[in-house]
């Protein structure tokens, strides 16, 4: 190869904030001894990672609710919609993933491919995203085993929860969270062991609910399928109202093919957590094979389940009855059978503790990808001698989550969870192009198929979930956007390894 070719194929890195780390430089420092995670994931691992994580409050809540509100039994197609929005940026994440096997992510991909000033925002993106997944979902187990304790006669104080509107401090979700914080920091085997017991329990409690519930299916509860279209006329204040409709006028509608889409922007949040499989690609023994077969397992597995968990539930009881907070457990108790309704709140309860757990992985390895590079304290990308995990950043992280699990309600966290993921989404996507450009030369264990026309279709399509979401959403992100700027500028930039020479 001559020397043109060289420079066109390879190019040298680009200066100032939009400077790249290089593919093999960001493979290099998965070597050093003490900042290196150990390899010790398979393909089986991944796919019950991912659905460990995919499979949580949406299936035992999200259900009802955009049923009711959104699309009557259409909801199946609700969550087809979501999923194929999902399906496009994880081809994009399996490219990615499968090139540059390091651990975080979309940050580590938008290094590699954008620049540092978009690694870092998308870095600072995705640790705001977990922590609050983590915790809305640790609040949403702590309900769950609130009422368990109340069926068997044991009260939470009221101080010590969230429920009946009392905003006191939810003790259950921080207890959860540090519980699994020691796991997390124990080690990648213990917690793949542990995930792969509680997946098996969650996943044998939904498919126990779907073939019960069939039995109970009212052929007329389908009818309409589609219910005709409904426009919203709500007077929600315009910080509550979809960004959409405040820059083109334009009012969402309940019901009909909008009310579809309308419903898919809220199911994506059922299917937050293939991408986070993608965090653990530093730990994957063979990430080019197992890390595209972990992302598209996990997910078509989470999409069969949805899809069949929504028809039952509108065959059991008509969707304009569903219970917006437990729709499984209340179509059983209709329908005379409440024995199942147990058993839902108890495999939510267990199936959740995973979703916490991954969570918390996937965000530590972010911020220890981000520390490793510099732009965060390098003492938080230390690996423990004998667990092989950053352990500083996982207390670091865990305490922080606990915090957060305790004082904020499910309500408040819920969207900021849906724009994160979106927005990392969008970045990945655009990191395929460039990267494709950039350098063409990679070798490419599972390549995307139709670039670019598939990454912007991605792009796209994630674009028109977030617009869905509310004014107050874009806020609250744009707010914690400026931090971080603040905090690059004023700490990462000048201490970047990249950026002082300090490249292998």
């Amino acid at each position: 190869m001559d020397a043109g070719t060289r420079d066109r194929t390879n190019p040298p890195p680009r200066q100032g904030v939009f400077r790249t780390k290089s593919v093999e430089q960001s493979i290099a420092d998965t070597e050093e001894p003490e900042h290196g995670l150990r390899k010790e994931l398979s393909t089986l691992d991944l796919v019950v990672y991912g659905v460990g994580v995919i499979v949580g409050t949406g299936i035992f809540v999200v259900t009802g609710s955009v049923a009711k509100q959104y699309a009557g039994p259409a909801t199946a197609l609700a969550f087809v919609a979501s999923a194929i929005a999902c399906g496009l940026a994880a081809l994009c994440y399996a490219e990615f993933a499968s090139t540059v096997p390091v651990a975080g992510s979309a940050y580590t991909f938008s290094y590699a491919s954008i620049g540092e000033l978009p690694a870092w925002i998308i870095g600072w993106d995705l640790v705001l995203e977990l922590a609050l997944g983590a915790g809305v979902v640790a609040g949403g187990w702590s309900g769950y085993v609130t009422n368990l304790l109340s069926n068997v006669g044991i009260d939470v104080p009221s101080a010590l929860s969230h429920k009946s509107g009392h905003y006191g401090f939810d003790i259950l979700a921080a207890a959860l969270v540090l519980v699994l914080t020691g796991i997390v920091m124990a080690g990648m085997k213990l917690s793949a062991r542990i995930t792969g017991v509680v997946v098996a329990i969650k996943v044998t409690v939904v498919l126990i609910v779907i073939f019960a519930g069939l039995f109970f299916i009212t052929g007329s509860n389908y009818s309409p399928f589609l219910p005709p279209s409904q426009a919203n006329t709500g007077n929600d204040s315009t910080l509550h109202a979809p960004l959409v409709q405040v820059i083109f006028g334009f009012t969402p509608s309940s019901f009909g093919i909008m009310g579809i889409f309308s419903g898919a922007a809220v199911v994506f949040f059922a299917f937050i957590g293939f991408d986070i499989v993608a965090t653990a690609a530093e730990e994957t023994r063979n990430p080019q094979r197992d890390m595209p077969r972990g992302i598209f397992g996990s997910l078509v597995i989470c999409t069969v389940l949805y899809v069949a968990v929504s028809l039952v539930v509108t065959g059991m009881e008509k969707y304009s009855q569903l219970d917006t907070s437990a729709p499984l457990a209340t179509a059983f108790k209709s329908v005379g059978a409440p024995f199942w309704s147990g058993m839902i709140s108890f495999g939510a309860a267990v199936g959740l503790t995973s979703v916490v757990m991954i969570l918390l992985l996937g965000q530590t390895r972010v911020f220890f990808a981000m520390s490793r590079d510099g732009l965060l304290p390098r003492a938080f990308s230390q690996v423990h001698p004998k667990f092989g995990t950053p352990y500083r950043t996982t207390v670091l992280l865990g305490v922080i989550v606990a915090l957060i699990a305790g004082f904020f309600t499910v309500g408040e966290l819920e969207e900021m969870v849906n724009i994160g993921t979106l927005f990392a989404f969008v970045v990945v996507a655009i990191g395929v192009i460039v990267l494709r450009r950039t350098r063409p030369d990679l070798h490419r264990a599972f390549r995307a198929p139709w670039v670019p026309v598939l990454p912007v279709l991605s792009v796209c399509a994630s674009l028109w979930l977030m617009l869905n979401l509310s004014v107050e959403t874009w806020i609250r992100f744009a707010g914690w956007m400026v931090v971080g700027f603040a905090v690059y500028f004023g700490y990462g930039r000048s201490h970047s390894r990249l950026g002082a020479g300090r490249e292998r």
